[in-house]
Formats: C-alpha cells, sequence, structure tokens
C-alpha cells in the first residue's frame, strides 16, 4: 500500500491536466464548430469499436453498483488513511468522467455522481491489461463503472483503488473547456443537459426548485389540502388577464386555448365541496419573454372555503417563511445583492404604496382623495408626468382604476425589496374579486412583492352570480375597445356560482420566480430546466464555385 502511495502522490496533481487529445478539440472548436463535431464524434467511434474489442459492451444494459458517490463520501468522508486500512472497504460505484490523468502504466480520474466527484485510481497491476487499455481509452465526460476499495493519497484525498473497470457508455461529443460567462449564456440554455455536467452551482438550482415544490406540498397537506388535477386544454381561456395559445382539435373539430390559469376550475371544486384543494400548475399565456416572463411556466394555485384575503395573507406569510426554512435552512435569502428575510413582512394598501414611494402625492393630499375620480386621478397622471421620467403612458378612455394601477407600477412596484403584500385593488383591474365592504371601486385582493418581483395574487373570491356576470360584460367592453387580454364571458362558472360558492380565500403564487429569490437567479430562465427559445438560425453550407 505505502509504494502505491508514493506513486499516487507523484500523480495526484489535482489530476487538471487535460488528455492531448482534449488539447487539440479545444484548438479545433475555436477554428471551426462544424468540423470539430464531425471530427471528433468520429473519432470517439472509432474509441468505441477498441473498446468493443477489449470485451466491453458498446452500451450496457445497466451496472450493479454497491454505494453511490454521495454515499461513500457521508459515510467515509471523515475516515483517515489509518481508519480504511484495517478494514477495507469494498466498493462498486458508477458515475461521469470529469477529470482524467494518465502517466505510465497508472493514472488518476474523478468520476461524478449525483453532484458529488470521487478520485479513482488506476494501475495496470491491478485492473489488468485489458482494464488499463479500457482506461487509455476514455475521454471525458464517458460513464464508466468502477470496483475497488477506498484509501487515501498521500495528499489525503479519498480515492476509490480500482480493481476492475466496465465501460457504460461514451461521450461522442467534447465537453466545453469552459461554460461560463455572458457569451455562452444562450447555448447554456440550449443545451441545458451540458450546463448540468459542467455547472454545479445550475445543479444546485434546480435541486432547490424541486425542493420548493416539495415544501408547498408538505405545507399545504398539513392544513387539509387536495392536490387536484384540471384541464389545461379550455373552451374559454379564464381566470387571468392574459393572451392565449390556440390549439384546434380534430376529432371535435374545435378550438382549444391552453390555460392561461386553472382558477375556475378549482373554484368549481370549491363549489362541488373540496373545500380546500390547489394545485401546482403548467400555465401558457401568449406574451412577450423578459427576465421575469417565459409563455410557459408554473403556478401554485389554491383556494380555502369560509375564508377571505385576510386569512390568505396570514397564510402566505407563513408558508414563504417555511419554504424558505426548508430549501435554505433560514428565512433569510440574498437577491440581487440585498438580503431579503421571508420572516418580516409589511403590508401596504396600493394607495398607500403610490404616496410611500411618491413623495409629491403624500405633500399634494395626504388623505388620498386624489383616486377618487377620473378628473382626479387625471390630474395626479400630468403631476407625475411633470416630476419622472419616463413618463409612465395614460390613456384618458381608460377606467380610472386601470390608471391607478399603471401608477403604482410606475412610482412604487420597483421599491418593493423586502416581503411585501400589496392589498385593495381597483375593481377595473379585478373582474374575479369581491368588492371591498366599505369601497365599491376596490376589491379585496392583494399582490405578493419580493425582491421587486410579483410572485403571487390573492382574493376574497367573488361568489355572486349577478355581480360576477355584470364584471364579465365589462371586461367585453373592455375586448370591443381593444384589449385582448380582457376576460371572456363564461356561462358555465356564472352557472357553477349559482349552486352556490361559499366565502372562499384563493391565491395563486408562481414557482419559477419564488426559486429565483431563493436561489438567486436574475432571471427566469435560470430556473427553468427548458426555457423557449427563438430557433437557431442554421448557417448555410458554402456554395461550390
Amino acid at each position: 500500500m505505502m509504494a502505491d502511495r508514493a506513486e499516487c502522490q507523484g500523480l495526484n496533481a489535482e489530476c487538471s491536466l487535460l488528455p492531448a487529445e482534449f488539447i487539440i478539440e479545444s484548438l479545433i472548436i475555436k477554428a471551426d464548430h462544424v468540423s470539430l463535431e464531425d471530427h471528433i464524434y468520429q473519432l470517439r467511434q472509432e474509441k468505441l469499436k477498441q473498446i468493443e474489442a477489449l470485451g466491453q459492451q458498446a452500451y450496457p444494459y445497466k451496472f450493479e453498483f454497491t454505494h453511490s458517490i454521495p454515499q461513500i463520501l457521508e459515510e467515509h468522508g471523515g475516515k483517515t488513511a489509518e481508519e480504511l486500512e484495517p478494514n477495507r472497504v469494498n466498493v462498486k460505484v458508477a458515475g461521469r468522467i470529469v477529470s482524467i490523468r494518465l502517466q505510465g502504466k497508472a493514472g488518476f480520474a474523478h468520476v461524478q455522481q449525483n453532484g458529488q466527484r470521487l478520485q479513482i485510481y488506476v494501475k495496470l497491476d491491478f485492473v489488468g491489461e485489458k482494464g488499463f487499455a479500457l482506461y487509455k481509452l476514455l475521454d471525458l465526460g464517458d460513464h464508466i463503472g468502477v470496483r475497488g476499495y477506498l484509501f487515501r493519497t498521500r495528499t489525503g484525498e479519498l480515492t476509490i483503488h480500482a480493481e476492475e473497470l466496465t465501460f457504460l457508455a461514451k461521450d461522442l461529443l467534447p465537453l466545453p473547456e469552459k461554460w461560463h460567462g455572458l457569451t455562452d449564456v444562450e447555448l447554456r440554455y440550449r443545451q441545458r443537459y451540458v450546463d448540468l455536467i459542467m455547472n454545479q452551482e445550475v445543479r444546485e438550482v434546480f435541486v432547490k426548485r424541486s425542493k420548493v415544490v416539495q415544501a408547498i406540498r408538505r405545507f399545504l397537506d398539513a392544513r387539509g389540502y387536495i392536490e387536484v388535477e384540471t384541464p389545461m386544454m379550455q373552451q374559454i381561456a379564464g381566470g387571468a388577464v392574459a393572451r392565449p395559445f390556440v390549439t384546434h382539435h380534430n376529432t371535435l373539430d374545435m378550438d382549444l386555448y391552453l390555460r392561461i390559469a386553472p382558477e375556475l376550475y378549482l373554484k368549481r371544486l370549491v363549489v362541488g365541496g373540496l373545500e380546500r384543494v390547489y394545485e401546482i400548475n403548467r400555465n401558457f399565456r401568449n406574451e412577450g419573454i423578459s427576465t421575469q416572463h417565459n409563455p410557459e411556466f408554473t403556478m401554485l394555485e389554491f383556494y380555502q372555503a369560509y375564508a377571505d384575503y385576510h386569512d390568505m395573507m396570514a397564510l402566505t406569510e407563513e408558508m414563504l417563511a417555511q419554504v424558505a426554512r426548508d430549501v435554505n435552512g433560514t428565512t433569510k435569502a440574498t437577491f440581487n445583492g440585498q438580503e431579503i428575510d421571508f420572516a418580516n413582512w409589511q403590508r401596504l394598501s396600493m394607495r398607500e404604496a403610490i404616496i410611500k414611494y411618491w413623495p409629491e402625492a403624500a405633500a399634494s393630499r395626504p388623505e388620498m382623495a386624489d383616486f377618487a375620480t377620473h378628473d382626479s386621478v387625471e390630474r395626479l397622471v400630468k403631476r407625475f408626468n411633470m416630476n419622472h421620467s419616463p413618463h409612465m403612458a395614460y390613456d384618458p378612455k381608460d377606467p380610472p382604476g386601470k390608471t391607478i394601477a399603471a401608477m403604482f407600477e410606475a412610482a412604487a412596484e420597483e421599491h418593493l425589496i423586502q416581503p411585501t403584500i400589496l392589498y385593495d385593488f381597483p375593481v377595473a383591474i379585478s373582474p374575479l374579486s369581491k368588492n371591498k365592504r366599505d369601497e365599491s371601486d376596490w376589491v379585496e385582493r392583494f399582490e405578493v412583492f419580493v425582491g421587486g418581483l410579483e410572485i403571487g395574487n390573492a382574493f376574497s373570491e367573488l361568489n355572486d352570480p349577478e355581480e360576477q356576470r355584470r364584471r364579465f360584460e365589462q371586461q367585453l367592453q373592455e375586448r370591443e375597445r381593444g384589449d385582448e387580454e380582457a376576460h371572456k364571458m363564461d356561462e358555465d362558472y356564472i352557472r357553477a356560482l349559482s349552486y352556490g360558492l361559499p366565502p372562499t380565500g384563493g391565491e395563486g403564487i408562481g414557482i419559477d420566480r419564488l426559486t429565483m429569490l431563493l436561489t438567486d437567479s436574475r432571471s427566469i430562465r435560470d430556473v427553468i430546466l427548458f426555457p423557449l427559445l427563438r430557433p437557431q438560425v442554421q448557417q448555410e453550407e458554402p456554395s461550390e464555385s
């Protein structure tokens, strides 16, 4: 063993050197990407044939392993060389080669599995001629199985002393030498499979995203909620203000819409007696793409009978604090350079937020009477635009409530960094919410803002079928004025309300944006495994002269 350790010490220079073939590949990729893929693919196909000639299967069906790499590191990562020697720990593991070095009749490699790496030591005397010949034919990215025992090298690294190698899969295309930087961002999104191999921090983002969903399910299940599924293809795109995607059912010869929200179906279930329901759902909205928007995204929607928006506020604050603890071990997170505490919330009405973050409004009329009429709101817009650039857009034909909402976005939204419940919205932009008990032009609705992002939307749900009909009719008028996102009439939903929807609180929370906040991801594309991208422009082959 001591002789092996001495040889290991000479070889184990962090296993950072790359095979000559890879250096050649890297030079080729800079010169001609197309020729690289053709050349390397053929070169590695030849290696694959040589591996088969050694008696290995090119594409075996399975590998019987005894340990995972994370398991080995957890159980034996703290053991010293002296503790490992007397009671040999035999292991069989599988993984992808992420570094490899050959020197004479021995070599080192690092094998990666489930985001963690373990070194292996391969020596001709222990794996035999065929085993060592296989080792020399391996490339970065190949999958192998290793049987051997654990020891520590002179540099102290836990290592598998290989006694047998099994080939599992060939990486026919070279992994990139570097996979970082803004110039490669779009390529990372297009080839997420490579991004996940090369960037462990990217892998961690999506592990945390999974934990976000698990934490939400645990929280709601523990409070008696039932998880359900509702249609993704709908005859009427309802439950939100958004443009839908359209598809066509051939047999029924009818157009259908990919859902923009599951809201109206979930409330039908509350009518039916499922008093606490939730769905973690995919929604599709035919809208622009930005760092906060992807046409396909994931939402949590949940509804609770006999509750109102005050109940949903308290539940939201408790749930998001618990999700942060479950995912990060603390209620605090860093986003865009600022620390956010999900256990520390503020509550502001929309009008309070405008006044708080627009001092001119507070100085002119602190009692907020400026929001009362069409004329007063128009004066506020003019005053705002006198003091701010760029100016907020304004259409005098818009209802005052719609203008007030636009003023909030212009004056206050960007300032809502710490977790904020923004409540009481104009009725003009809230067709599915109950009126405030003392102000008929406002509704019992709130949105959740964290880190300057709007991540949630909740109501005291409107359950008067006649009032709901009037709201839909108002939305139809907005459609006639050119608002393509206005809500359509849904007669069946009104019929469902006519059977009696109990007092109900409902809410939607964006899973993607919540994950952005908990992982300090600046773009929604960083938390969606395969975001929608423009088609790649294919380079034309040069014409023959």
